[in-house]
Protein backbone atom coordinates (compact mmCIF):
# COMPACT_ATOMS: atom_id res chain seq x y z
CA UNK A 1 0.00 0.00 0.00
CA UNK A 2 2.86 2.39 0.83
CA UNK A 3 4.50 1.73 -2.54
CA UNK A 4 1.24 2.55 -4.34
CA UNK A 5 0.88 5.89 -2.48
CA UNK A 6 4.48 6.78 -3.30
CA UNK A 7 3.91 5.88 -6.97
CA UNK A 8 0.77 8.02 -7.16
CA UNK A 9 2.59 10.97 -5.57
CA UNK A 10 5.51 10.79 -8.02
CA UNK A 11 3.07 10.48 -10.94
CA UNK A 12 1.11 13.52 -9.80
CA UNK A 13 4.23 15.63 -9.45
CA UNK A 14 5.54 14.62 -12.92
CA UNK A 15 2.64 16.32 -14.72
CA UNK A 16 0.60 19.46 -14.29
CA UNK A 17 -3.10 19.24 -13.54
CA UNK A 18 -3.85 20.19 -17.19
CA UNK A 19 -1.46 17.52 -18.50
CA UNK A 20 -3.11 14.88 -16.31
CA UNK A 21 -6.52 15.72 -17.71
CA UNK A 22 -5.22 15.50 -21.31
CA UNK A 23 -3.56 12.18 -20.58
CA UNK A 24 -6.83 10.77 -19.12
CA UNK A 25 -8.83 11.72 -22.23
CA UNK A 26 -6.18 10.21 -24.47
CA UNK A 27 -6.15 6.93 -22.53
CA UNK A 28 -9.96 6.70 -22.78
CA UNK A 29 -9.89 7.26 -26.54
CA UNK A 30 -7.13 4.69 -27.01
CA UNK A 31 -9.11 2.04 -25.08
CA UNK A 32 -12.20 2.73 -27.18
CA UNK A 33 -10.26 2.32 -30.44
CA UNK A 34 -8.69 -0.93 -29.27
CA UNK A 35 -12.10 -2.36 -28.29
CA UNK A 36 -13.58 -1.32 -31.64
CA UNK A 37 -10.72 -3.02 -33.50
CA UNK A 38 -11.22 -6.29 -31.60
CA UNK A 39 -14.96 -6.22 -32.34
CA UNK A 40 -14.37 -5.70 -36.06
CA UNK A 41 -11.71 -8.39 -36.43
CA UNK A 42 -13.36 -11.13 -34.37
CA UNK A 43 -17.07 -10.52 -35.19
CA UNK A 44 -17.30 -13.39 -37.77
CA UNK A 45 -16.17 -15.86 -35.11
CA UNK A 46 -18.64 -14.85 -32.44
CA UNK A 47 -21.87 -16.91 -32.25
CA UNK A 48 -25.17 -15.69 -30.84
CA UNK A 49 -25.99 -16.39 -27.24
CA UNK A 50 -28.38 -19.25 -26.55
CA UNK A 51 -31.83 -18.29 -25.40
CA UNK A 52 -33.98 -21.06 -24.05
CA UNK A 53 -37.55 -20.13 -23.19
CA UNK A 54 -40.06 -22.77 -22.21
CA UNK A 55 -43.75 -22.08 -22.44
CA UNK A 56 -46.54 -23.74 -20.55
CA UNK A 57 -49.37 -25.44 -22.41
CA UNK A 58 -51.87 -22.67 -21.69
CA UNK A 59 -49.36 -19.97 -22.67
CA UNK A 60 -48.72 -21.82 -25.90
CA UNK A 61 -52.41 -22.12 -26.65
CA UNK A 62 -52.88 -18.38 -26.18
CA UNK A 63 -49.76 -17.11 -27.90
CA UNK A 64 -49.51 -18.19 -31.49
CA UNK A 65 -51.36 -19.09 -34.59
CA UNK A 66 -48.36 -18.31 -36.73
CA UNK A 67 -48.45 -17.37 -40.42
CA UNK A 68 -46.97 -19.77 -42.97
CA UNK A 69 -43.51 -18.25 -42.97
CA UNK A 70 -41.52 -15.71 -41.04
CA UNK A 71 -40.55 -12.73 -43.21
CA UNK A 72 -37.18 -13.04 -44.90
CA UNK A 73 -36.36 -9.61 -43.45
CA UNK A 74 -36.48 -11.05 -39.94
CA UNK A 75 -32.81 -12.00 -40.02
CA UNK A 76 -32.83 -12.41 -36.24
CA UNK A 77 -34.50 -15.81 -36.84
CA UNK A 78 -32.04 -17.06 -39.44
CA UNK A 79 -30.55 -19.54 -36.97
CA UNK A 80 -33.68 -20.37 -35.04
CA UNK A 81 -34.47 -23.92 -34.09
CA UNK A 82 -37.97 -24.29 -32.70
CA UNK A 83 -38.65 -27.39 -30.70
CA UNK A 84 -40.73 -28.70 -27.90
CA UNK A 85 -40.47 -32.00 -26.28
CA UNK A 86 -42.59 -33.82 -23.74
CA UNK A 87 -45.84 -35.30 -22.54
CA UNK A 88 -48.95 -33.24 -23.09
CA UNK A 89 -52.12 -33.46 -21.11
CA UNK A 90 -54.47 -31.10 -22.90
CA UNK A 91 -55.87 -28.44 -20.60
CA UNK A 92 -58.37 -26.11 -22.20
CA UNK A 93 -59.11 -22.70 -20.77
CA UNK A 94 -61.45 -21.66 -23.55
CA UNK A 95 -58.73 -20.41 -25.87
CA UNK A 96 -58.41 -23.72 -27.66
CA UNK A 97 -60.83 -25.18 -30.17
CA UNK A 98 -60.14 -28.73 -29.00
CA UNK A 99 -63.25 -30.67 -28.09
CA UNK A 100 -63.80 -31.62 -24.46
CA UNK A 101 -63.46 -35.29 -25.34
CA UNK A 102 -59.85 -34.71 -26.28
CA UNK A 103 -58.71 -32.92 -23.16
CA UNK A 104 -57.36 -35.91 -21.29
CA UNK A 105 -55.79 -37.59 -24.31
CA UNK A 106 -52.03 -37.70 -24.66
CA UNK A 107 -50.77 -35.65 -27.57
CA UNK A 108 -47.36 -36.77 -28.70
CA UNK A 109 -46.37 -38.44 -25.44
CA UNK A 110 -42.74 -38.22 -24.45
CA UNK A 111 -40.40 -39.68 -21.91
CA UNK A 112 -39.88 -36.22 -20.43
CA UNK A 113 -41.89 -35.18 -17.42
CA UNK A 114 -42.06 -31.47 -18.23
CA UNK A 115 -45.40 -30.06 -19.37
CA UNK A 116 -44.24 -28.73 -22.71
CA UNK A 117 -45.16 -29.94 -26.16
CA UNK A 118 -43.20 -32.31 -28.38
CA UNK A 119 -42.64 -30.76 -31.81
CA UNK A 120 -39.60 -29.67 -33.76
CA UNK A 121 -39.20 -27.19 -36.56
CA UNK A 122 -36.22 -25.36 -37.93
CA UNK A 123 -34.82 -22.37 -39.84
CA UNK A 124 -37.52 -19.78 -39.88
CA UNK A 125 -40.64 -21.70 -40.91
CA UNK A 126 -43.64 -21.91 -38.61
CA UNK A 127 -46.76 -23.51 -40.05
CA UNK A 128 -50.18 -21.99 -39.51
CA UNK A 129 -53.44 -23.16 -37.93
CA UNK A 130 -53.61 -24.83 -34.54
CA UNK A 131 -49.95 -25.68 -33.94
CA UNK A 132 -49.03 -24.90 -30.34
CA UNK A 133 -46.05 -22.68 -29.51
CA UNK A 134 -42.87 -24.69 -28.77
CA UNK A 135 -39.65 -24.14 -26.89
CA UNK A 136 -37.61 -21.49 -28.70
CA UNK A 137 -33.89 -22.01 -29.02
CA UNK A 138 -31.54 -19.67 -30.87
CA UNK A 139 -28.20 -21.24 -31.70
CA UNK A 140 -25.30 -21.03 -34.11
CA UNK A 141 -26.48 -23.68 -36.53
CA UNK A 142 -25.30 -26.68 -34.55
CA UNK A 143 -28.15 -28.76 -35.99
CA UNK A 144 -26.07 -29.42 -39.09
CA UNK A 145 -23.55 -32.22 -39.25
CA UNK A 146 -20.51 -32.79 -41.44
CA UNK A 147 -21.27 -34.74 -44.57
CA UNK A 148 -18.83 -36.10 -47.13
CA UNK A 149 -15.89 -33.84 -47.82
CA UNK A 150 -16.53 -31.83 -44.66
CA UNK A 151 -19.56 -30.08 -46.21
CA UNK A 152 -22.30 -29.38 -43.64
CA UNK A 153 -25.22 -31.76 -44.13
CA UNK A 154 -28.56 -30.30 -43.06
CA UNK A 155 -30.93 -32.52 -41.13
CA UNK A 156 -34.52 -31.37 -41.63
CA UNK A 157 -36.31 -31.82 -38.36
CA UNK A 158 -39.71 -33.53 -38.17
CA UNK A 159 -42.93 -31.60 -38.47
CA UNK A 160 -45.56 -32.90 -36.06
CA UNK A 161 -49.14 -31.76 -36.27
CA UNK A 162 -52.22 -31.90 -34.08
CA UNK A 163 -55.24 -30.87 -36.13
CA UNK A 164 -58.53 -31.50 -34.37
CA UNK A 165 -59.31 -35.06 -35.45
CA UNK A 166 -55.83 -36.34 -36.25
CA UNK A 167 -52.13 -36.24 -35.48
CA UNK A 168 -49.26 -36.99 -37.82
CA UNK A 169 -45.52 -36.44 -38.10
CA UNK A 170 -43.51 -35.92 -41.26
CA UNK A 171 -39.81 -36.76 -40.98
CA UNK A 172 -37.01 -36.25 -43.50
CA UNK A 173 -33.42 -37.49 -43.58
CA UNK A 174 -32.16 -40.87 -42.39
CA UNK A 175 -35.41 -42.45 -41.20
CA UNK A 176 -35.34 -46.01 -39.84
CA UNK A 177 -38.43 -48.07 -39.06
CA UNK A 178 -38.39 -51.11 -36.80
CA UNK A 179 -41.72 -52.88 -37.08
CA UNK A 180 -40.99 -55.32 -34.25
CA UNK A 181 -40.71 -52.49 -31.73
CA UNK A 182 -43.13 -50.10 -33.51
CA UNK A 183 -40.42 -47.44 -33.58
CA UNK A 184 -39.53 -44.73 -36.09
CA UNK A 185 -36.09 -43.15 -35.67
CA UNK A 186 -34.66 -40.05 -37.29
CA UNK A 187 -30.90 -40.54 -37.16
CA UNK A 188 -28.80 -37.39 -37.24
CA UNK A 189 -27.32 -34.59 -35.15
CA UNK A 190 -30.02 -32.32 -33.74
CA UNK A 191 -30.43 -29.91 -30.87
CA UNK A 192 -31.88 -32.46 -28.46
CA UNK A 193 -33.46 -35.87 -28.24
CA UNK A 194 -37.23 -35.90 -28.63
CA UNK A 195 -39.81 -38.66 -28.39
CA UNK A 196 -43.52 -38.94 -29.16
CA UNK A 197 -46.15 -41.66 -29.01
CA UNK A 198 -48.61 -41.57 -31.91
CA UNK A 199 -51.57 -43.71 -32.93
CA UNK A 200 -51.62 -43.50 -36.77
CA UNK A 201 -55.41 -43.50 -37.15
CA UNK A 202 -57.28 -40.34 -38.10
CA UNK A 203 -59.79 -40.11 -35.27
CA UNK A 204 -57.98 -38.24 -32.53
CA UNK A 205 -59.84 -38.20 -29.21
CA UNK A 206 -61.92 -41.32 -29.88
CA UNK A 207 -60.65 -43.65 -27.18
CA UNK A 208 -62.70 -46.61 -28.37
CA UNK A 209 -61.23 -46.39 -31.87
CA UNK A 210 -57.68 -45.79 -30.68
CA UNK A 211 -57.84 -48.71 -28.27
CA UNK A 212 -57.58 -50.93 -31.37
CA UNK A 213 -54.62 -49.03 -32.85
CA UNK A 214 -50.95 -49.89 -32.28
CA UNK A 215 -49.04 -47.00 -30.71
CA UNK A 216 -45.81 -46.01 -32.43
CA UNK A 217 -42.84 -44.30 -30.83
CA UNK A 218 -41.24 -41.53 -32.89
CA UNK A 219 -37.73 -40.55 -31.79
CA UNK A 220 -35.41 -37.85 -33.11
CA UNK A 221 -31.92 -36.69 -32.28
CA UNK A 222 -30.49 -40.21 -32.09
CA UNK A 223 -27.12 -41.20 -33.57
CA UNK A 224 -25.55 -44.31 -35.01
CA UNK A 225 -24.16 -46.31 -32.13
CA UNK A 226 -26.80 -45.19 -29.66
CA UNK A 227 -28.58 -47.93 -27.76
CA UNK A 228 -31.53 -49.20 -29.81
CA UNK A 229 -30.40 -47.65 -33.10
CA UNK A 230 -30.25 -50.49 -35.62
CA UNK A 231 -28.56 -50.47 -38.99
CA UNK A 232 -30.65 -50.49 -42.17
CA UNK A 233 -31.46 -53.91 -43.60
CA UNK A 234 -33.48 -52.54 -46.49
CA UNK A 235 -33.32 -49.08 -47.99
CA UNK A 236 -36.18 -47.61 -50.03
CA UNK A 237 -35.65 -44.66 -52.35
CA UNK A 238 -39.22 -43.40 -52.06
CA UNK A 239 -41.26 -41.90 -49.18
CA UNK A 240 -43.43 -44.00 -46.88
CA UNK A 241 -46.76 -43.45 -45.12
CA UNK A 242 -47.50 -45.38 -41.92
CA UNK A 243 -51.19 -45.84 -41.07
CA UNK A 244 -53.43 -48.20 -39.14
CA UNK A 245 -56.27 -50.45 -40.21
CA UNK A 246 -57.47 -50.71 -36.62
CA UNK A 247 -60.02 -48.32 -35.18
CA UNK A 248 -63.37 -48.66 -36.93
CA UNK A 249 -61.98 -50.12 -40.16
CA UNK A 250 -64.59 -52.37 -41.74
CA UNK A 251 -67.45 -49.92 -41.24
CA UNK A 252 -68.00 -48.34 -44.65
CA UNK A 253 -68.49 -44.82 -43.26
CA UNK A 254 -65.29 -44.95 -41.23
CA UNK A 255 -63.41 -46.64 -44.06
CA UNK A 256 -63.83 -43.46 -46.08
CA UNK A 257 -63.85 -40.68 -43.48
CA UNK A 258 -61.04 -42.11 -41.29
CA UNK A 259 -58.83 -43.90 -43.83
CA UNK A 260 -59.50 -43.55 -47.58
CA UNK A 261 -59.98 -39.77 -47.76
CA UNK A 262 -57.16 -39.06 -45.26
CA UNK A 263 -54.87 -41.45 -47.17
CA UNK A 264 -55.69 -39.60 -50.38
CA UNK A 265 -54.91 -36.25 -48.71
CA UNK A 266 -51.61 -37.55 -47.32
CA UNK A 267 -50.23 -39.50 -50.27
CA UNK A 268 -51.62 -37.88 -53.43
CA UNK A 269 -48.73 -35.42 -53.72
CA UNK A 270 -46.31 -38.30 -54.35
CA UNK A 271 -48.10 -39.38 -57.57
CA UNK A 272 -47.82 -43.06 -56.71
CA UNK A 273 -44.13 -42.97 -55.75
CA UNK A 274 -44.82 -43.81 -52.12
CA UNK A 275 -45.00 -46.99 -50.08
CA UNK A 276 -47.77 -47.78 -47.60
CA UNK A 277 -46.65 -49.31 -44.30
CA UNK A 278 -49.74 -50.79 -42.66
CA UNK A 279 -50.00 -51.47 -38.96
CA UNK A 280 -52.90 -53.57 -37.61
CA UNK A 281 -53.11 -55.14 -41.06
CA UNK A 282 -56.56 -56.30 -42.18
CA UNK A 283 -56.35 -58.51 -45.33
CA UNK A 284 -60.11 -58.29 -45.94
CA UNK A 285 -59.94 -54.47 -45.92
CA UNK A 286 -56.90 -54.38 -48.21
CA UNK A 287 -58.65 -56.69 -50.69
CA UNK A 288 -61.82 -54.56 -50.59
CA UNK A 289 -59.97 -51.32 -51.39
CA UNK A 290 -57.09 -52.78 -53.41
CA UNK A 291 -58.02 -50.76 -56.52
CA UNK A 292 -57.82 -47.47 -54.62
CA UNK A 293 -54.55 -48.49 -52.95
CA UNK A 294 -53.01 -49.36 -56.33
CA UNK A 295 -53.99 -45.98 -57.75
CA UNK A 296 -52.40 -44.15 -54.83
CA UNK A 297 -49.22 -46.25 -54.65
CA UNK A 298 -47.26 -48.13 -57.31
CA UNK A 299 -46.04 -50.59 -54.68
CA UNK A 300 -47.54 -53.44 -52.68
CA UNK A 301 -48.45 -52.51 -49.09
CA UNK A 302 -46.01 -53.65 -46.40
CA UNK A 303 -47.29 -55.40 -43.28
CA UNK A 304 -44.85 -53.48 -41.10
CA UNK A 305 -45.89 -55.16 -37.82
CA UNK A 306 -44.48 -58.50 -39.01
CA UNK A 307 -41.32 -57.20 -40.68
CA UNK A 308 -38.08 -58.53 -39.18
CA UNK A 309 -35.91 -56.11 -41.13
CA UNK A 310 -35.20 -52.46 -40.37
CA UNK A 311 -36.59 -50.41 -43.27
CA UNK A 312 -35.07 -47.04 -44.14
CA UNK A 313 -36.65 -44.17 -46.08
CA UNK A 314 -35.73 -40.59 -47.03
CA UNK A 315 -39.17 -39.34 -45.94
CA UNK A 316 -41.75 -40.89 -43.62
CA UNK A 317 -45.21 -39.67 -42.64
CA UNK A 318 -46.65 -41.37 -39.55
CA UNK A 319 -50.41 -40.91 -39.36
CA UNK A 320 -52.83 -39.41 -41.87
CA UNK A 321 -54.01 -35.88 -42.60
CA UNK A 322 -57.75 -35.27 -42.49
CA UNK A 323 -60.32 -32.54 -42.34
CA UNK A 324 -61.99 -32.00 -38.94
CA UNK A 325 -65.38 -32.63 -40.58
CA UNK A 326 -66.62 -35.99 -41.80
CA UNK A 327 -66.21 -36.98 -45.47
CA UNK A 328 -64.79 -33.56 -46.23
CA UNK A 329 -61.79 -31.93 -47.88
CA UNK A 330 -61.78 -28.17 -47.38
CA UNK A 331 -60.02 -26.63 -50.43
CA UNK A 332 -59.26 -23.49 -48.42
CA UNK A 333 -57.05 -25.57 -46.12
CA UNK A 334 -55.77 -28.15 -48.58
CA UNK A 335 -54.42 -28.27 -52.15
CA UNK A 336 -57.13 -30.88 -52.80
CA UNK A 337 -60.95 -30.92 -52.73
CA UNK A 338 -63.82 -33.39 -52.64
CA UNK A 339 -64.48 -32.58 -56.28
CA UNK A 340 -60.96 -33.74 -57.08
CA UNK A 341 -61.30 -36.81 -54.86
CA UNK A 342 -64.56 -37.82 -56.54
CA UNK A 343 -62.91 -37.44 -59.93
CA UNK A 344 -60.13 -39.72 -58.66
CA UNK A 345 -62.77 -42.32 -57.76
CA UNK A 346 -64.43 -42.03 -61.16
CA UNK A 347 -61.07 -42.59 -62.84
CA UNK A 348 -60.11 -45.42 -60.48
CA UNK A 349 -63.32 -47.38 -61.14
CA UNK A 350 -63.86 -46.21 -64.76
CA UNK A 351 -67.22 -44.62 -63.95
CA UNK A 352 -68.96 -43.13 -66.96
CA UNK A 353 -71.56 -40.74 -65.59
CA UNK A 354 -70.25 -37.35 -64.48
CA UNK A 355 -73.53 -35.39 -64.15
CA UNK A 356 -77.08 -36.33 -63.17
CA UNK A 357 -79.79 -36.24 -65.80
CA UNK A 358 -81.18 -32.81 -66.70
CA UNK A 359 -84.94 -33.03 -67.10
CA UNK A 360 -86.84 -30.72 -69.44
CA UNK A 361 -90.50 -30.23 -70.20
CA UNK A 362 -89.80 -30.74 -73.90
CA UNK A 363 -88.41 -34.23 -73.41
CA UNK A 364 -90.66 -36.22 -71.12
CA UNK A 365 -89.18 -39.53 -72.30
CA UNK A 366 -86.17 -39.04 -70.05
CA UNK A 367 -86.72 -40.83 -66.79
CA UNK A 368 -84.48 -40.30 -63.74
CA UNK A 369 -83.06 -43.40 -62.08
CA UNK A 370 -83.81 -43.87 -58.35
CA UNK A 371 -81.69 -46.18 -56.20
CA UNK A 372 -83.31 -47.51 -53.03
CA UNK A 373 -80.60 -48.73 -50.66
CA UNK A 374 -81.86 -51.80 -48.89
CA UNK A 375 -80.51 -53.30 -45.67
CA UNK A 376 -80.88 -56.80 -44.29
CA UNK A 377 -80.29 -56.36 -40.57
CA UNK A 378 -81.27 -53.06 -38.99
CA UNK A 379 -82.76 -49.78 -40.20
CA UNK A 380 -84.17 -51.66 -43.16
CA UNK A 381 -87.27 -50.70 -45.15
CA UNK A 382 -90.08 -53.14 -44.41
CA UNK A 383 -92.14 -51.99 -47.43
CA UNK A 384 -89.50 -51.58 -50.14
CA UNK A 385 -91.75 -52.87 -52.94
CA UNK A 386 -94.49 -50.37 -52.07
CA UNK A 387 -91.93 -47.51 -52.18
CA UNK A 388 -90.69 -48.68 -55.58
CA UNK A 389 -94.21 -48.92 -56.98
CA UNK A 390 -95.07 -45.39 -55.86
CA UNK A 391 -91.79 -44.06 -57.30
CA UNK A 392 -92.51 -45.57 -60.71
CA UNK A 393 -95.85 -43.76 -60.83
CA UNK A 394 -93.87 -40.50 -60.54
CA UNK A 395 -91.74 -41.41 -63.55
CA UNK A 396 -88.67 -43.00 -61.94
CA UNK A 397 -86.74 -45.99 -63.11
CA UNK A 398 -86.15 -47.85 -59.85
CA UNK A 399 -83.20 -49.95 -58.75
CA UNK A 400 -83.17 -51.74 -55.39
CA UNK A 401 -79.73 -52.76 -54.19
CA UNK A 402 -77.76 -53.56 -51.06
CA UNK A 403 -74.12 -52.57 -50.88
CA UNK A 404 -71.38 -55.09 -50.17
CA UNK A 405 -67.58 -55.39 -50.26
CA UNK A 406 -67.41 -55.39 -54.08
CA UNK A 407 -66.59 -51.69 -54.34
CA UNK A 408 -66.28 -51.70 -58.14
CA UNK A 409 -69.80 -53.11 -58.55
CA UNK A 410 -71.25 -50.77 -55.90
CA UNK A 411 -69.57 -47.77 -57.52
CA UNK A 412 -70.96 -48.66 -60.96
CA UNK A 413 -74.50 -49.17 -59.64
CA UNK A 414 -74.60 -45.90 -57.72
CA UNK A 415 -72.91 -43.84 -60.41
CA UNK A 416 -75.66 -44.80 -62.85
CA UNK A 417 -78.35 -43.20 -60.63
CA UNK A 418 -79.67 -39.66 -60.35
CA UNK A 419 -81.35 -40.03 -56.95
CA UNK A 420 -80.28 -42.24 -54.05
CA UNK A 421 -82.37 -42.81 -50.92
CA UNK A 422 -81.72 -44.79 -47.76
CA UNK A 423 -82.10 -44.88 -43.99
CA UNK A 424 -79.30 -43.22 -42.04
CA UNK A 425 -76.33 -45.60 -42.04
CA UNK A 426 -72.93 -46.41 -43.49
CA UNK A 427 -74.44 -47.34 -46.85
CA UNK A 428 -75.14 -43.67 -47.59
CA UNK A 429 -71.37 -43.09 -47.64
CA UNK A 430 -71.47 -44.47 -51.17
CA UNK A 431 -72.85 -41.09 -52.25
CA UNK A 432 -69.18 -40.43 -53.12
CA UNK A 433 -69.88 -42.32 -56.37
CA UNK A 434 -72.98 -40.33 -57.36
CA UNK A 435 -72.64 -38.03 -60.39
CA UNK A 436 -72.55 -34.28 -59.82
CA UNK A 437 -75.94 -32.60 -59.22
CA UNK A 438 -77.45 -35.91 -58.16
CA UNK A 439 -79.81 -35.98 -55.16
CA UNK A 440 -79.31 -37.72 -51.84
CA UNK A 441 -82.42 -38.46 -49.74
CA UNK A 442 -81.66 -39.41 -46.14
CA UNK A 443 -84.39 -41.09 -44.12
CA UNK A 444 -83.92 -40.10 -40.47
CA UNK A 445 -85.29 -42.59 -37.89
CA UNK A 446 -86.66 -41.64 -34.48
CA UNK A 447 -84.23 -41.29 -31.57
CA UNK A 448 -82.62 -37.90 -32.01
CA UNK A 449 -80.58 -38.64 -35.14
CA UNK A 450 -80.67 -35.05 -36.35
CA UNK A 451 -77.07 -34.19 -35.40
CA UNK A 452 -75.73 -37.43 -36.90
CA UNK A 453 -77.75 -36.92 -40.07
CA UNK A 454 -76.39 -33.41 -40.42
CA UNK A 455 -72.70 -34.04 -39.69
CA UNK A 456 -72.37 -37.43 -41.40
CA UNK A 457 -74.21 -36.83 -44.67
CA UNK A 458 -76.04 -33.52 -45.08
CA UNK A 459 -73.00 -31.26 -44.66
CA UNK A 460 -70.59 -33.52 -46.60
CA UNK A 461 -73.02 -33.74 -49.54
CA UNK A 462 -72.59 -30.00 -50.17
CA UNK A 463 -68.87 -30.41 -50.75
CA UNK A 464 -69.60 -33.18 -53.26
CA UNK A 465 -71.84 -30.96 -55.40
CA UNK A 466 -74.93 -33.00 -54.56
CA UNK A 467 -78.45 -31.84 -53.71
CA UNK A 468 -79.79 -32.98 -50.34
CA UNK A 469 -83.30 -33.86 -49.15
CA UNK A 470 -84.32 -35.24 -45.78
CA UNK A 471 -87.32 -37.15 -44.51
CA UNK A 472 -87.87 -37.56 -40.76
CA UNK A 473 -90.13 -40.46 -39.95
CA UNK A 474 -92.90 -40.29 -37.38
CA UNK A 475 -93.13 -42.66 -34.45
CA UNK A 476 -95.77 -44.66 -36.30
CA UNK A 477 -93.25 -45.38 -39.09
CA UNK A 478 -90.74 -46.97 -36.70
CA UNK A 479 -90.90 -50.63 -35.77
CA UNK A 480 -89.91 -49.66 -32.21
CA UNK A 481 -93.60 -49.06 -31.44
CA UNK A 482 -94.06 -52.81 -31.82
CA UNK A 483 -91.42 -53.45 -29.14
CA UNK A 484 -92.11 -50.69 -26.59
CA UNK A 485 -95.37 -49.21 -25.23
CA UNK A 486 -96.15 -45.57 -26.17
CA UNK A 487 -95.29 -44.28 -22.67
CA UNK A 488 -91.82 -45.93 -22.62
CA UNK A 489 -88.79 -43.62 -22.58
CA UNK A 490 -87.53 -45.16 -25.83
CA UNK A 491 -90.61 -43.74 -27.57
CA UNK A 492 -91.48 -40.76 -25.40
CA UNK A 493 -88.03 -39.42 -24.45
CA UNK A 494 -85.10 -40.56 -26.65
CA UNK A 495 -82.92 -37.94 -24.97
CA UNK A 496 -83.01 -39.94 -21.74
CA UNK A 497 -81.60 -42.96 -23.59
CA UNK A 498 -78.91 -40.84 -25.21
CA UNK A 499 -77.79 -39.62 -21.76
CA UNK A 500 -76.98 -43.22 -20.88
CA UNK A 501 -74.18 -43.13 -23.44
CA UNK A 502 -73.48 -44.11 -27.01
CA UNK A 503 -73.75 -47.85 -26.39
CA UNK A 504 -77.27 -47.51 -25.00
CA UNK A 505 -78.31 -45.23 -27.89
CA UNK A 506 -76.79 -47.58 -30.44
CA UNK A 507 -78.36 -50.71 -28.95
CA UNK A 508 -81.87 -49.28 -29.28
CA UNK A 509 -82.10 -46.85 -32.16
CA UNK A 510 -79.44 -48.26 -34.47
CA UNK A 511 -79.74 -51.99 -33.85
CA UNK A 512 -83.43 -52.56 -33.04
CA UNK A 513 -85.17 -50.17 -35.41
CA UNK A 514 -86.54 -50.73 -38.90
CA UNK A 515 -88.65 -48.35 -40.98
CA UNK A 516 -92.04 -48.65 -42.67
CA UNK A 517 -92.43 -45.51 -44.74
CA UNK A 518 -95.79 -43.80 -44.97
CA UNK A 519 -96.03 -43.87 -48.76
CA UNK A 520 -98.43 -40.92 -49.03
CA UNK A 521 -96.41 -38.78 -46.64
CA UNK A 522 -93.13 -39.59 -48.38
CA UNK A 523 -94.41 -39.04 -51.94
CA UNK A 524 -93.78 -35.22 -51.93
CA UNK A 525 -90.08 -35.83 -51.23
CA UNK A 526 -89.67 -37.86 -54.41
CA UNK A 527 -91.71 -35.25 -56.31
CA UNK A 528 -89.39 -32.52 -55.06
CA UNK A 529 -86.38 -34.52 -56.26
CA UNK A 530 -87.82 -34.54 -59.78
CA UNK A 531 -88.32 -30.78 -59.58
CA UNK A 532 -84.66 -30.34 -58.64
CA UNK A 533 -83.60 -32.38 -61.66
CA UNK A 534 -85.45 -29.85 -63.81
CA UNK A 535 -83.42 -26.96 -62.38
Amino acid sequence: MGEKIMYDTIFARSFSRYDQKKLGYGAFLACFLIALSFSTVFKPYLGPLTVNKRLSINDGLKMVRANDTISSNATFFSNVVISFNATVEMVSDGSSNMSSTSRNDTIGSSTSSSKTLGFNYTNGVIRNDTRLMPVLEINNGSSSQQGQGGVPEKIIEPICNIEGRTEFCEMNGDIRINGKSSTVLQVGMMTENSSWIIGPYARKGDREALSHVTKWRVKTGVKDGDNGVHQCNRYHGVPAVVFSLGGYAGNNFHDYTDIIIPLYLTSRRFNGEVKFLITNKNPWWINKFKTILRNLSHYDPIDIDNEQQVHCFPTVIIGLKRDPKELTIDPSRSPHSMKEFRQFLRTTYSLKKTTAVKLTNNNRKKRPRLLILSRKKTRAFTNTKAIATMARTLGYKVTIAETDSNVAKVAETINACDVMMGVHGAGLTNMVFLPSNAILIQIVPIGGFEWLARTDFEEPSKGMNLRYLEYKIKTEESTLIQQYPPYHEVIRNPGAIAKQGWDAFKAVYLQQQNVKLDIHRFRPILSRAIELLHE
